[in-house]
């Protein structure tokens, strides 16, 4: 039987052992897409308590803090809403979490809470509700003392090379400024995530548009021109303060072509508060990706696509707490038409982005390995990628199902590899649980004989898909 979590987990045959510890284990973190604070890094915040830096909860403006993968994990035990996201004692919560972790056999997050215990805080004891108490009282002590984990020092200590925030284009980008003054020993940059001009069927459009209008100097926006231009200014701002990547969070990806004077008409309909059909939200949507789409590539910016999550499904909660507050699931989306000729209409003028693309439904994965291989050209290898395991895929059967659709249906070596997703900051040990998963299947394929034993061509695949390629695919 194997020790709980020691130095080999999840490495299970010899050659996998040799990859990870002699080439992924120390390579730096490019941390490409998260939801980490930059004005925390900036402040280089100091946690009072795990349960802070854990499970958060409400902040003054109505948003929340914390990790809702926890929030899930609590309620499925049976947890109250104060001891999750409420403003129950800190202490109280840190115990509800323990006594449901304990139970969480099976899923990722009992994972990656011990990975964090023992990276950032040297215990390698399994959490539970009887030592809770003992392992609060040594984290809080260490979170207040210990110069390694303040913000800042939890990501140097964490080997991380590079920061992609995600940030709003009315965002002022005032902490990126005063960030990108100082030298941090690594790098922290915007993605540029327009989602509430294009999701225009989404509440809060109208308001939103008002605003961009106003961040942009404008007294209003009223065609989809006006709306492109003022995003494409915000764009160029984002592009001097660094921004190496884009993000759009979409239900499902669409396509649907239109004249300008159509799509002008679902613009003012929104504005109007009007609602709009799904087809004529299809029209003003594929017109504001496509401009951008063209800007990106203009810019060397890359794309990333997320889609095919149902968001805020339980309605009673979604009213009480907001979004982002752990009440999401997957979804089922038809839309690899679609994708393909979003793609091909940008592929005839040359002006498809690099692009990644992330769908929460592991049913997709075959699909977009074989239409991302079908628009690879020679800018880059590996211009457009298949996403790496997404939020709910993020487990170790996920990234093994990923990594395989790559590796069957295109080129796992110019694999991206992985990204925390993560609004906590010690979630870099996501990157650690990747890199081992990745080189245990690829020790496998390696011991089973479908993959020759040779050491140079391993070293690069396996630094390539940890670090290397990421690095040479953002410009770092």
């Amino acid at each position: 039987m194997k020790n709980f979590m020691d130095d080999d987990f999840c490495l299970y045959n010899d050659t996998a052992k040799h990859l990870f510890h002699e080439y992924a284990e120390n390579l730096p973190i490019i941390d490409y897409h998260c939801h980490i604070s930059p004005k925390e890094i900036y402040e280089d915040r100091r946690y009072d308590n795990i349960a802070q830096i854990w499970l958060g909860g409400k902040n003054p403006d109505g948003s929340y803090s914390g990790d809702h993968y926890k929030w899930r994990v609590m309620r499925a035990n049976g947890a109250t809403e104060d001891k999750t996201t409420g403003d129950a004692p800190a202490f109280e919560k840190f115990l509800e979490f323990a006594k449901a972790l304990e139970m969480a056999i099976g899923n990722p997050m009992y994972h990656w809470s011990h990975l964090e215990l023992k990276k950032y805080f040297g215990i390698d004891t399994p959490l539970n509700e009887d030592n809770a108490k003992e392992i609060w009282d040594k984290t809080s002590e260490m979170l207040k003392n210990d110069p390694d984990l303040t913000v800042r020092g939890i990501i140097r200590k964490s080997n991380v090379a590079f920061v992609g925030t995600t940030d709003d284009p009315i965002d002022s980008l005032e902490w990126h400024e005063k960030l990108a003054k100082e030298d941090l020993g690594f790098i922290v940059r915007p993605s540029f995530r327009p989602d509430r001009a294009v999701n225009i069927s989404k509440p809060g459009f109208a308001d939103y548009i008002k605003k961009l209008a106003a961040c942009t100097g404008r007294e209003s926006l009223k065609t989809t021109a006006e709306v492109c231009s003022a995003l494409e200014e915000r764009l160029d701002f984002f592009k001097a303060h660094g921004c190496k990547a884009s993000d759009h969070g979409l239900d499902y990806v669409p396509f649907r072509l239109g004249s300008d004077a159509e799509a002008d008409a679902v613009l003012a309909k929104a504005l109007n508060g009007e609602p709009v059909s799904v087809k004529e939200a299809e029209i003003y949507q594929t017109k504001m990706l496509l401009f951008l789409a063209k800007k990106y590539h203009r810019e060397n910016i890359a794309m990333e696509i997320h889609y095919s999550c149902s968001r805020n499904v339980n309605e009673r909660m979604f009213k009480m707490e907001g979004p982002d507050t752990g009440y999401d699931m997957i979804a089922k989306s038809n839309c690899y038409d679609e994708i393909a000729a979003l793609f091909s209409e940008l592929d005839k003028t040359n002006e498809l982005p690099k692009t990644i693309v992330f769908s929460l439904d592991h049913n997709d994965f075959n699909q977009l390995a074989t239409c991302t291989a079908a628009f690879q050209s020679d800018e880059i290898p590996g211009k457009m990628q298949l996403g790496a395991a997404w939020w709910f895929l993020d487990s170790k059967d996920g990234m093994e199902e990923q990594m395989r659709s790559l590796g069957n249906l295109g080129l796992l070596g110019n694999f991206i590899g992985m990204l925390t997703d993560s609004r906590s900051f010690l979630s870099y040990t996501r990157h650690d649980y990747f890199r081992r998963i990745a080189c245990n299947l690829i020790g496998k394929w390696v011991e089973d004989g479908e993959y020759p034993n040779n050491e140079k061509s391993l070293k690069k695949i396996v630094e390539g898909i940890s670090y290397y390629n990421a690095k040479r695919y953002f410009g770092l």
